[in-house]
């Protein structure tokens, strides 16, 4: 059988590029499927992603010789990844499990290739849904004295389980600065509010008390400066002066679900590229 590999780039963009990276690829037979590219003018950063199936055989590593000149040429920042297995998720989350059921649903049905190797929570609120799904459940809960401790066993665990992504569905803890930055790149916030605005605990409350006419959900990556990470996906829905907090708080869920199901996705499909701190976002 082919194999099917995702390759993205990043470099000072000027001229040759696109066909330096072509020619070498189809130098050893493959087929780009897909291709998306984005020139930052500000920064004049280049970024693109090429999804391609290459000939019975190949291997990354030929996929890495053809393209070193290319990637030397133009001092690029590569990764080539296989789509032949499916990632590994870990899930985190607290006593609302809205957003984590609505992922594992969205794999059960092929939204989403994925599997999730692990939940974490600090409360024991869904080790009866995780035994039901299968999958292992971590109970740790965490305190100012056995904060590090914990995140430690999470460093761990995503070592020993090879995990490429910790989704954190809703767990409100705050990950240390530390940590943020050893798994930087690596995990994926839902935010319950439209940021930048109404950071921190309770943002439906807040917008609640303000008036707002529209509430909505921001999936982020996580970095030590607290719901200021780079966007990767939001959403709004309106809203009005009739609606009480619990109204806002039930037409949230929804929104984060969703929100977080396409950011993952987005994320595990090589779609997001860091742009200092934005991000490069190429839509299917």
């Amino acid at each position: 059988m082919p194999s099917d590999y995702i390759l993205t780039l990043s470099c000072e963009d000027r001229p040759g590029i696109v066909s330096a990276v072509t020619t070498e690829l189809a130098g050893i037979g493959a087929n780009i499927a897909e291709s998306n590219q984005f020139w930052d003018h500000a920064t004049n950063r280049f970024f693109m992603r090429i999804a391609m199936q290459t000939q019975k055989g190949t291997q990354r590593d030929d996929v890495e010789r053809a393209l070193k000149p290319a990637i030397e040429r133009f001092d690029m920042r590569t990764s080539i990844t296989t789509t032949a297995q499916k990632p590994r998720v870990i899930v985190m989350v607290s006593k609302f499990d809205h957003a984590m059921r609505y992922l594992l649903y969205q794999i059960q049905v092929g939204w989403l290739e994925a599997e999730v190797v692990a939940i974490v929570s600090n409360h024991e609120d869904s080790r009866r849904f995780a035994e039901q799904e299968g999958i292992p459940y971590y109970y740790w809960p965490v305190n100012k004295e056995n904060k590090a401790e914990q995140e430690e066993k999470l460093l761990g665990l995503v070592q020993e389980s090879g995990a490429d992504l910790v989704v954190l569905a809703r767990y409100m803890q705050v990950l240390s600065d530390k940590l943020s930055r050893r798994l930087y790149g690596k995990v994926i916030n839902i935010h319950h509010s439209f940021l930048p605005a109404f950071k921190g605990a309770k943002p439906y409350h807040q917008a609640h008390e303000r008036g707002v006419k529209l509430i909505g959900a921001t999936a982020h990556y996580v970095t030590p400066d607290l719901d200021e990470g780079p966007i990767i996906d939001q959403e709004t829905e309106r809203v009005s002066h009739a609606m009480s907090v619990d109204d806002f708080v039930a037409t949230g869920r929804d929104i984060e679900s969703r929100v977080l199901g396409r950011a993952v996705r987005l994320h595990l499909e090589r779609r997001v590229m860091l742009n200092a701190h934005k991000t490069v976002v190429f839509q299917q």
